[in-house]
């Protein structure tokens, strides 16, 4: 990623509430992407997430003209044709993001507004005890004066309130859809029932 968006600065990294095996990216993307975030979520981070957004209709800040293709191209032009993955759509609804590659390891999305151009980045790495766990890094190039002043004003709502509830809202949806464990009766084993 880091290769891709040189010019965009590492605004927060949290390892995610996501223990599982090696191929289980496309579970993450959608326990992430595939609910109702901010539903279920603590009351005030509700209202900050509807008060952002009605905010920025009142401001103009997520008109069309400040986004992708009108105020920045999408990270997809920079990757070269010959190694752009053949999608980067995971098929969810994504919005307010937009793909920008799905890999085995990896999925990146991006959003442009007139605030900030953003990156959310899903990494799915070793934890360390055989396992793997979701890692998400948001990289972010501020719109000028306001987009610094903006990023600097809910930089502690995004710390201490809406990333907490969001991690929470990941690792219930992961409880989920994790298979219980089972373990085969062995003839030594008496069955209890």
């Amino acid at each position: 990623m880091h290769a891709l968006a040189p010019d965009f600065a590492v605004e927060d990294v949290w390892s995610l509430p996501t223990p599982g095996g090696p191929d289980e990216l496309p579970r993450l993307v959608e326990a992430i992407f595939g609910g109702e975030f901010p539903q279920g979520a603590p009351r005030l981070v509700g209202w900050l997430w509807e008060a952002r957004w009605k905010l920025g209709g009142l401001l103009h800040w997520d008109d069309p003209g400040g986004g992708l293709e009108a105020r920045v191209p999408s990270l997809r032009d920079r990757i070269p044709a010959d190694e752009l993955p053949a999608s980067g759509d995971p098929g969810l609804d994504l919005d307010p993001f937009s793909p920008v590659y799905l890999l085995g390891d990896e999925f990146a999305a991006e959003l442009a507004n007139r605030t900030v151009h953003a990156i959310m980045h899903l990494g799915w790495v070793p934890d360390g005890d055989g396992g793997y766990r979701g890692q998400m890094a948001v990289l972010v190039k501020p719109n000028g004066v306001l987009g610094w002043l903006y990023m600097t004003g809910i930089k502690p709502f995004r710390r201490y309130l809406v990333y907490p509830a969001l991690l929470g809202y990941v690792g219930k949806r992961w409880q989920a859809t994790t298979p219980s464990p089972t373990r085969p009766t062995t003839a030594a084993e008496p069955a209890t029932g």
